[in-house]
């Protein structure tokens, strides 16, 4: 019998946009990356050197598109399974010329264990995973120890992890998961206030606005 392998996450039918089918067949030959079962040459990659930041889950790239375009010094690998949402970022990477950014659509947690080597990331973020909000679904979070264990030691010596959430408890299972990993240190008292980089998602304002305030996290590699 074939042991079930854990995963990142869960497929999920989503309608694509004929703007998002027209980025995936004409840009994703220039920004996708295939999966491979070797360690990622981020120079021949990115076709150049520069600290490199994994992003997990996405989405649509609105956050992963608007960090890039400001932050020109660091190169950003994404990973996301969802077409749709590959093709929405391969959008915005055209739309801002951007050429800091690569994709990969896979499960990250191969993408983690092949394509990435130990103490290679200058950086991990991991913006609004599924809450799965039910009991009975609390498996299925992408934040559980064996994924932590796994991106810190991906990460470089005084490297960040940065997570966020807008769902309270997975806010708290957050921070006891981080908190319990010994090769991570928080950098704030609890949750941290949120970094200027990562812009405000309209789903934040309106959570705000309703007293349902996102939830970040920073954490460093020792």
């Amino acid at each position: 019998m074939h042991e079930r392998r854990v995963r990142s996450y869960v497929l999920r039918a989503g309608r694509m946009g004929s703007g998002q089918q027209r980025a995936l067949r004409e840009l994703a030959p220039n920004y996708v990356l295939p999966f491979t079962g070797r360690p990622l040459d981020a120079a021949a990659a990115f076709g150049r050197v520069a600290p490199l930041i994994l992003e997990i889950g996405f989405g649509m790239g609105d956050a992963t598109a608007a960090i890039a375009a400001a932050s020109s010094q660091l190169d950003f690998l994404g990973v996301e399974v969802h077409a749709p949402g590959v093709g929405a970022l391969l959008q915005h990477i055209e739309a801002r010329r951007l050429r800091n950014v690569r994709i990969v659509q896979h499960d990250a947690v191969a993408v983690l264990e092949q394509m990435l080597s130990p103490a290679s990331l200058a950086g991990a973020m991991v913006f609004f995973p599924d809450p799965w909000p039910k009991k009975r679904h609390h498996k299925r979070r992408l934040i559980q120890a064996p994924l932590v264990s796994l991106l810190a030691s991906r990460l470089a010596a005084g490297a960040t992890l940065h997570l966020a959430t807008d769902w309270a408890p997975y806010a708290q299972q957050m921070l006891e998961v981080l908190s319990a990993e010994p090769l991570l240190v928080n950098t704030a008292q609890g949750f941290a206030p949120r970094p200027a980089y990562r812009p405000l998602t309209k789903f934040e304002r309106r959570g705000d606005r309703l007293g349902q305030p996102a939830q970040d996290l920073v954490f460093r590699r020792r």
